[in-house]
């Protein structure tokens, strides 16, 4: 066991050729908005009749869990819930918890190389920059055997963010 490297790339997480994507689910883990939405709707039904059966009542926050990846080129998909900081869910350990959740599920499966997405930045706003220092912190952090944890960014300054977080310790 190691700490994954941890890169940033600028992509459409659907699209990545990695063991596991991980998606910012909502609870209920029925699909959702976002990063949700374009999960299940890239990975086909397949993702959804999984979370069906897997998880019938949901996921709690900051806790996280698998399924198929359907149509998507990874092998599966990690579903994690965060925080929601416009809802007043401010609980940064929650936040946190995703990162390190994801990837003990990731060894559980025996995923190498895993896509993230900045969880909780989006539709449940979080911060962007804290938001960075999360996830950064936490992977960088956490022993596991997944080689490669790459952050993947939707635009060009969002990108920038993260790659000079990346270029700055400690983590």
């Amino acid at each position: 066991m190691s700490t994954p490297t941890v890169t940033a790339v600028r992509g459409d997480i659907t699209a990545q050729h990695v063991d596991a994507v991980v998606n910012a689910a909502n609870r209920r883990m029925r699909g959702g908005g976002g990063v949700d939405g374009a999960i299940h709707r890239a990975g086909g039904p397949a993702v959804l009749a999984d979370c069906i059966v897997r998880f019938p009542r949901g996921l709690a926050t900051g806790d996280a869990g698998w399924t198929t990846a359907g149509d998507l080129p990874a092998r599966w998909v990690i579903h994690t819930v965060g925080p929601n900081f416009r809802a007043g869910e401010r609980d940064r350990t929650l936040l946190t918890s995703c990162y390190r959740r994801a990837l003990e599920v990731a060894d559980d499966l025996g995923a190498r190389t895993v896509a993230f997405p900045l969880i909780s930045s989006g539709i449940y706003g979080w911060p962007a920059d804290d938001a960075i220092d999360a996830a950064v912190e936490t992977l960088t952090a956490t022993m596991c055997d997944v080689e490669e944890a790459r952050i993947v960014a939707f635009d060009d300054g969002l990108l920038e963010r993260l790659e000079q977080r990346l270029r700055r310790p400690p983590y």
